[in-house]
């Protein structure tokens, strides 16, 4: 057993827990184990009940707001596990000073976090806020509304109806959905052979977030889409899911962090994009849960309503899942990434069975007819040296066709 971000372990009852319970309130929870050491090893405490009173006195008399925690005694080995719930009323203080988990220790946040804290306390998103600029222009947002939904007016109560014009200001929302957006657009580079080639820069900024979507799709097709003439037929290639790609910037667009002064990185090279965008995953939702769809809040919901009405996308939570659904047909996949500040996909360059050299093939069917496979596994099957499949696994894993799991002997390969 070993520290995590959301697991601590404190062999005595010391005041330095209290930071903790702080950290784990402001946002994913957690346990402080009690009565073990920091390599994980059970040394006890004595008269345990009796130390959970002790707790609760501290915790009730240095954390504000109360905190939501429960307290549980192992009266075996004697350990106390406080476990604490992620707070609804953040920021929660120790010593009028907000905290945070870094890794396996925990740190004060600093200004811009706790901005963000006193924010989600107050259920505020940043797309809520006013925009210090006064003097916007919609003519973008008013062509894209005509031609998706048939308007015939747009006034300032269209505005209103989008939630972009409240007690006589405009929002932020509204800032990034005009002609004078000032907040970071998107950089798109367009790379050769090699990282070290670029072929063009373009730098979407000062211009309606829905224009720097329509851009961002006109080069995406200008160079991942060619048209093959099949006697009187044209037939549309896709080099990568226009789709996948479609779904990717809006969602780059719609769940980025605003309040970041970052811009959307495109990186375009000749077998995959990378879309990165600012902003880590919402606070309580997993990476699992982002991957499936399930996703329970939005960071910005005005954005995300606007481009709904507009059909860019569909139901709210599904883009990830109809990125995956794209790639059903390539052998191999895209990637999806997230750290603290950042949400990374990857999109290949679609590959089918065909694409594979006649070894590859085989070691490939492999992985079709089985759940997961080591190498020892795969030796067994194939008449191949060691190396020889090493090669082959290690080739599939650089395209992305296979992923690697465990190490050591507890290594496996699968799809």
């Amino acid at each position: 057993m070993k520290e995590t971000n959301i697991l601590e372990f404190k062999e005595e009852i010391s005041k330095s827990f209290l930071k903790t319970v702080s950290a784990f309130s402001n946002y994913n929870g957690g346990t402080i184990l009690f009565g073990i050491d920091d390599d994980g090893k059970i040394k006890g405490i004595e008269n345990p009940n009796k130390r959970c009173l002790d707790i609760e006195n501290r915790i009730n008399d240095n954390i504000f707001p109360q905190p939501n925690y429960r307290l549980e005694v192992d009266d075996l080995n004697k350990t106390i596990s406080l476990i604490v719930n992620p707070g609804e009323n953040k920021p929660y203080l120790y010593n009028s000073k907000a905290f945070k988990r870094n890794d396996t220790s925990t740190i004060e946040v600093d200004s811009f976090e706790l901005t963000r804290l006193i924010l989600e306390g107050k259920k505020i998103n940043y797309e809520d806020l006013p925009t210090s600029n006064i003097r916007l222009d919609f003519k973008y947002l008013e062509q894209k509304l005509k031609e998706a939904i048939s308007i015939n007016t747009f006034n300032k109560d269209t505005l209103k109806t989008l939630n972009l014009f409240n007690n006589n200001h405009f929002n932020n929302a509204a800032e990034l959905l005009s002609d004078n957006n000032s907040f970071p657009g998107i950089d798109i580079a367009i790379f050769g052979k090699s990282i070290n080639i670029i072929k063009k820069r373009l730098l979407l900024e000062n211009m309606s977030i829905l224009k720097m979507y329509d851009l961002a799709i006109q080069t995406y097709i200008d160079y991942y889409q060619y048209e093959e003439i099949d006697g009187s037929y044209r037939k549309k290639i896709e080099l990568i899911p226009e789709e996948a790609f479609r779904e990717s910037i809006a969602n780059a667009l719609i769940h980025r962090a605003w309040d970041l002064n970052a811009k959307i990185r495109i990186s375009m090279f000749e077998d995959r994009i990378e879309i990165v965008s600012p902003g880590g995953l919402i606070n309580g939702i997993t990476k699992d849960e982002y991957i499936s769809g399930m996703i329970s809040s939005l960071r910005n919901p005005i954005i995300s309503n606007v481009f709904f009405r507009l059909g860019i996308v569909e139901i709210f939570g599904t883009g990830i899942l109809r990125i995956i659904h794209s790639y059903n047909e390539s052998i191999n996949k895209p990637i999806f990434n997230t750290s603290t500040n950042t949400i990374q996909i990857t999109l290949p360059v679609t590959r089918s069975k065909s694409d594979l050299k006649t070894d590859n093939e085989i070691i490939y069917n492999l992985f079709k007819q089985y759940n997961e496979l080591s190498i020892s596994e795969i030796l067994s099957l194939v008449p191949y040296s060691r190396s020889k499949v090493k090669d082959i696994l290690n080739k599939l894993k650089e395209e992305n066709i296979i992923r690697k799991t465990g190490r050591g002997r507890g290594t496996k390969y699968h799809l």
